[in-house]
């Protein structure tokens, strides 16, 4: 195999977008370190987006040079479950909290309780319940539009040019959330927080359940979701952990060598 050949290139890639999106991560290692990163998310005077890393983002920035570039772009991103905190540990790096997004949107919208926010994503009946839910909960003092996760790209633009939104959460799964989210910051011309919440809709609207509390300290909500969902999800977990648990492996022996 020559220095320059396809699979040494293809090789070199992975690892290369793998060790930059790793290096991205803000790895938060208290509490305390928490409640100033939502200060400052909260805060933000200009549009912001907020990603969250895993496992099967990981194996996708591999496939998806467009992907890579927009979770690579955003402004803040943070380390969400068991997989990635494996390979920080490989790396020699403290994994910091788990910040998974179905715990962190929450504190977010708690942060925004009284400005405006947006919904894009899901479907109905889902997406008006989880808007209902997240009123109750968290921002009762919100106004809050939304709409549904199949539009084009340019009809978020409008709604968000509409409403002018403080808070846009996205709930359209990966990749297409973090492509339009980065389209949204690129045309908003006002402080927005953007946030690429995957499920959280769905979470907040009871489509999905959580995993009890003793399974998401185990690391394992992966495997309660994958029972309750095993032909959508095999593809990402049974499938792509022992795919991302490879590459971990390989790209921490490559950095010790």
């Amino acid at each position: 195999m020559t220095q320059g050949s396809p699979a040494l290139k293809a090789s070199s890639e992975w690892r290369k977008r793998w060790c930059l999106l790793a290096a991205k991560i803000e790895r938060i290692e208290s509490d305390e370190e928490e409640q100033l990163l939502l200060q400052r998310i909260s805060s933000s005077p200009q549009p912001l987006v907020v990603a969250f890393a895993n496992a099967h983002a990981m194996n996708s920035i591999v496939k998806s040079a467009s992907f890579f570039e927009a979770m690579r772009s955003a402004d803040v991103v943070l380390r969400d479950g068991s997989g990635m905190a494996t390979l920080f540990k490989l790396l020699g790096t403290s994994p910091g909290l788990n910040l998974n997004g179905t715990d962190f949107i929450p504190k977010i919208l708690r942060r925004f309780n009284g400005r405006r926010i947006a919904f894009f994503g899901t479907q109905e009946p889902f997406l008006s319940r989880g808007s209902l839910a997240a009123a109750e909960r968290y921002a009762p003092e919100s106004t809050f539009a939304s709409a549904h996760g199949f539009l084009e790209v340019d009809a978020y633009l409008a709604l968000a040019a509409t409403h002018q939104p403080d808070l846009i959460v996205l709930g359209m799964g990966m990749p297409r959330q973090e492509i339009v989210a980065a389209a949204l910051r690129s045309t908003l011309d006002s402080p927005c927080v953007i946030v690429c919440g995957g499920a959280i809709i769905d979470f907040l609207a009871g489509r999905t359940p959580r995993a009890p509390r003793w399974i998401r300290r185990a690391g394992m909500e992966w495997a309660f979701r994958l029972a309750l969902e095993p032909k959508r999800l095999f593809q990402r977990y049974v499938v792509g952990n022992p795919v991302f648990l490879t590459r971990a492996l390989v790209l921490a022996a490559s950095r010790k060598k």
